[in-house]
Order: structure tokens, then C-alpha cells, then sequence
């Protein structure tokens, strides 16, 4: 393990966060395809959706996302999303995603999510106001509303095998990596993450732990775990908490934006951090 001044790495990060957490350094990333709305209730559908297909070649991602948002924009809805699962009938649904696919997501699972989607919006008034519901003053991180969420949105959906690919939940002992991008997204608001959600406080964000950030907390000696699991997921959340208890996934973009943005990952590393992301490379 490497051996470095807790201060030292305090000032790298937030070195890194200034020169990194901007939008020019977003493509390529599904973040981008939420960009696309402005209304809190399109971005929430939007980044659900975007989040939810976030797994396996980066264009192929940015591919099938565009492909459904595309669906929803053409469809008479006047670029909404909200608008359009609102006047769309569950079988419309089920016929215009007949033919999608991305990678183990099927068609008919891409319209279960949205059909879940639509009923807990029409049950709870929004995304934000389905998870809120879910979550406690005294719950620590967001894990708990987590799990309450992702059941609200199964059972809407038809039931937990409705949409497996899509939706994890942390009550499966899942790290939720994807969810908790989304919640990312949704909750903070900066020049890269939107926020358009009030009622989710950032400080209960857990890092979406996949495996570049995992060998990168690695590196760093945010822990010494073996696994990219649910525990090593909150281990890395509390390491970065002590440097920013109000915000503890602040540096999750800059940070991973190191291995996938090919403008930032040839660029000079700062000084506070460079000794330690070298172990990266020699990998």
C-alpha cells in the first residue's frame, strides 16, 4: 500500500476537481444524453433510462440510449419524456421497444422499465418523490431509499424478474454501481452533475463503485479490499467523506475521468496525485 500525507491527497483531489469537473470533459458518458432536457421531470426519466443501460462499450451505451430517447422525443411528445410516458399506452410501449436490444437488455425489458416507470409517476408525482418517499432522517447513506425505490419500480414494472438487467437494488447484496450514478446525477448540481432533485440530500451519496474507480480507491489507499462489492462500495464512500463530509462523491467524475475521457487521460497528472495513479498504468 502506498504511504501518502492525508492533506496531500485533500489538495490533489481538489486540484483534480477543479480542472476536470467540467463539461467539456464529459463525452464520452451516458451523463451527456440527460443533457438533452432541461425540466427536472424529463432529466429524472432520461437519466433512469440512461443510467439503467450504462453497462458494456461506452458508443454502444450512447447507441442505445439515444436510440429509446429518440423514441420518446419522435413521438408526438414535443421532446419530453414525461409527456410522452403520459399519453403512451402500455402496449404502445411494449410494440415501438419490440425490436431493441443492448446486450442482455431486451426489448420487452426496456418497456417494463418505462411502464414502471410511468405508473410510479403517476402514483408518487415524480422519480424524486418515489425515492423520497423510501427514505428516513436518520438513514445514513441512500441505500435504504435505494432498495425501497428499485422495489416500487419492479413492482410497477410487473415484478422482479420484469427487467433484471436494468435494475439492482443493495437488498440483493448488488453494489447498485449504476443506481448510484444516477443518484449522483440527480442529487448534486455542479458544472458536470445537473441535480434537478431537492428532496435527497448529497451527503448520503455512495460512490458508484466500478472497476477503474475500484483500482483507483486501490491506489489511493481508500481501502484495501479485494472486491468491487456493496461493503468496499461504502469503505471508499467513508474514506472520501473525511475529505468532504457534505459531499462525499464529489470527485467521482474527475476521478474516473482519468481512464475515460482520451483528452484528460494524456494530460499531465497533478503532482499530489501522480506517484499514486502510477500504479494505474503499471497494471
Amino acid at each position: 500500500m502506498n504511504n501518502h500525507p492525508v492533506t496531500n491527497l485533500k489538495q490533489g483531489l481538489a486540484s483534480l476537481y477543479q480542472r476536470y469537473n467540467r463539461r467539456e470533459f464529459v463525452h464520452p458518458d451516458p451523463l451527456e444524453m440527460v443533457y438533452r432536457y432541461s425540466a427536472p421531470e424529463d432529466q429524472e426519466i432520461a437519466g433512469l433510462v440512461s443510467a439503467s443501460l450504462a453497462y458494456g462499450r461506452v458508443t454502444q451505451i450512447l447507441a442505445s440510449v439515444g436510440r429509446v430517447l429518440d423514441l420518446m422525443d419522435g413521438a408526438g411528445a414535443g421532446s419530453s419524456p414525461h409527456a410522452f410516458l403520459g399519453r403512451t399506452t402500455d402496449r404502445e410501449l411494449r410494440k415501438l421497444l419490440r425490436t431493441f436490444t443492448h446486450r442482455f437488455t431486451t426489448g420487452d425489458e426496456m418497456a417494463a422499465l418505462l411502464i414502471g416507470i410511468k405508473r410510479v409517476i403517476a402514483e408518487h408525482g415524480s422519480l424524486e418523490d418515489t425515492f423520497a418517499s423510501g427514505m428516513k432522517r436518520e438513514d445514513e447513506t441512500v441505500l435504504p431509499g435505494l432498495a425501497e425505490f428499485v422495489d416500487h419500480l419492479r413492482r410497477a414494472a410487473g415484478g422482479a424478474d420484469a427487467c433484471p438487467s436494468l435494475l439492482s437494488s443493495p437488498a440483493d447484496g448488488s453494489a447498485c454501481k449504476r443506481l448510484n450514478l444516477y443518484l449522483r446525477w440527480m442529487v448534486r448540481r455542479d458544472r458536470v452533475d445537473p441535480g434537478p432533485w431537492r428532496k435527497v440530500s448529497r451527503s448520503k451519496l455512495v460512490v458508484p463503485l466500478d472497476t477503474h474507480m475500484f483500482r483507483i480507491a486501490r491506489a489511493l489507499d481508500l481501502t484495501r479490499s479485494r472486491q468491487a462489492n456493496l461493503k468496499t462500495a461504502l469503505e471508499i464512500t467513508r474514506a472520501f467523506a473525511r475529505h468532504s463530509p457534505r459531499d462525499p462523491v464529489r470527485y467521482d467524475f474527475c476521478l474516473t475521468r482519468l481512464g475515460i475521457n482520451p483528452s484528460v487521460k494524456g494530460a499531465p497528472l497533478l503532482r499530489p496525485l501522480q506517484q499514486y495513479l502510477a500504479v494505474i498504468e503499471r497494471e
